[in-house]
């Protein structure tokens, strides 16, 4: 039987189906939670983290999202397969700014292949498949309401998808030593 969440706001109650088989609809009806996560977004998208300049990355690259405009630039330095720095420059939307924020709190002191199952875990979230359990997302928790919104997926994976084609690169043949710039 599928599942319905409903909103009181205003007097006015919406439903939303997930359909059989569809995606897990969380207890994000709340109205509470609902404020708990607008307040989480926009203090990440007002007071952004991973602001602190980078003195020598291993890597520096951009990532571009036509679709709205938003762009970040990351500089990452890895040391014994750890991120040990991640300096993230974002211009966007809040949703694009919060979630490059949140992701530089979460890959602070993470090793590559952590970096990469937060990324893995956070892009199922986002299009509306069950993240695994086992993974903290932290804040990034906040933004799952972005599902249902799919032009606004790629605002919430832009800085995401940036990090992981740059740590690919750092795996990548002759770019183990020293500073290099890319554009992803």
């Amino acid at each position: 039987m599928p599942e319905q969440e409903s909103e009181r706001e205003s007097g006015k109650v919406t439903e939303r189906n997930s359909g059989a088989g569809g995606a897990h609809v969380s207890d994000r009806a709340m109205p509470q939670l609902d404020a708990l996560y607008r307040e989480v977004v926009l203090d990440h998208y007002k007071r952004p983290r991973g602001r602190k300049k980078i003195e020598h990355p291993n890597l520096c690259t951009s990532g571009f999202n036509p679709t709205c405009g938003d762009q970040v630039m990351l500089s990452l330095e890895v040391e014994s397969d750890r991120i040990s720095g991640l300096e993230v420059q974002c211009q966007g939307c809040s949703i694009s700014v919060a979630s490059s924020s949140m992701m530089a709190e979460l890959l602070a002191g993470k090793s590559k292949e952590e970096a990469q199952r937060l990324f893995d875990t956070f892009r199922c979230m986002m299009h509306g498949q069950d993240p695994d359990p086992e993974v903290d997302l932290g804040d990034l928790e906040a933004l799952s309401g972005v599902a249902q919104f799919p032009v606004r997926i790629k605002c919430a994976l832009l800085a995401w998808t940036t990090m992981a084609e740059a740590l690919r690169k750092l795996d990548a043949p002759g770019l183990k030593e020293g500073p290099h710039t890319d554009d992803v």
